[in-house]
């Protein structure tokens, strides 16, 4: 499949050209602002497949796409928060949030290749995306959560969690009081449920709130370890990739 890179960082691009060529996918070309690849669009072959960067150093990359009519699929790079992530679900392939994780741009490649033998095209609403980008409502996230215990329904406050996790393909919440809850959710469902002035997905299997956060210790491999005020079911690791991230939202 002929695949472009739309991205503005120019180290940021050839990591994600490196991460794709791991999995077997070769990059015809990079493109690094808007008016570049309006000149790129406007005389050469449209590719199958495009990872774009929303913000580039001379605009939206949006602003592409009123200029030309692109005809392939796209997976958005992006280091905005969630607030957009939802959009980018229901208007393209995939998303993948910076840094970028190799396991999710393969599963982000997969998912392509299961969407392109059905249609040559997919249809995006770019101003719908770029509505919520540039003027981004504010938005309602969960404030509570129900859980199964027996016969009963137990309600979990948002606010009482310290951490949500992932665990033999079941997701649960960690309670201020000692308790793990099955919910019937996905940690990749949490991303747009959850606020991220509270919660920050520290790795696939984590999500914690920074106000149960009781001491932050640096780890081997440049990572950092959380300890929480309850939680000690497991070990609470920020991957690497999400170190700095994290270094910044907690400012």
């Amino acid at each position: 499949m002929r695949t472009i890179i739309i991205e503005d960082e120019k180290p940021s691009a050839r990591r994600l050209n490196r991460l794709l060529q791991a999995i077997g996918v070769e990059v015809s070309v990079m493109l690094h602002s808007v008016e570049e690849s309006i000149a790129w669009f406007e005389q050469n072959e449209h590719p199958d497949l495009i990872f774009l960067d929303i913000q580039l150093s001379d605009g939206l990359s949006f602003e592409i796409f009123d200029k030309i009519d692109i005809q392939s699929f796209v997976i958005f790079t992006t280091a905005y928060d969630e607030y957009a992530l939802q959009a980018f679900k229901l208007n393209s392939v995939d998303y993948l949030l910076k840094p970028i994780d190799d396991e999710d741009l393969k599963k982000a490649v997969d998912k392509y290749q299961s969407l392109q033998p059905k249609t040559n095209k997919l249809t995006l609403d770019f101003e719908e995306v770029k509505k919520l980008l540039v003027n981004p409502l504010e938005r309602e996230y969960k404030k509570r959560f129900t859980a199964r215990v027996g016969q009963h329904l137990k309600i979990i406050n948002a606010t009482d969690v310290e951490c949500f996790y992932s665990e033999n393909k079941g997701t649960y919440a960690a309670t201020l009081d000692g308790r793990n809850y099955l919910l019937d959710t996905t940690l990749e469902n949490l991303e747009t449920e959850l606020s991220p002035e509270i919660f920050f997905r520290v790795s696939r299997k984590f999500f914690v709130n920074v106000d149960h956060v009781k001491d932050i210790v640096s780890y081997t491999n440049s990572r950092l370890q959380i300890k929480l005020n309850r939680f000690s079911e497991a070990e609470i690791i920020v991957s690497r990739e999400r170190v700095q991230d994290f270094k910044l939202w907690l400012q």
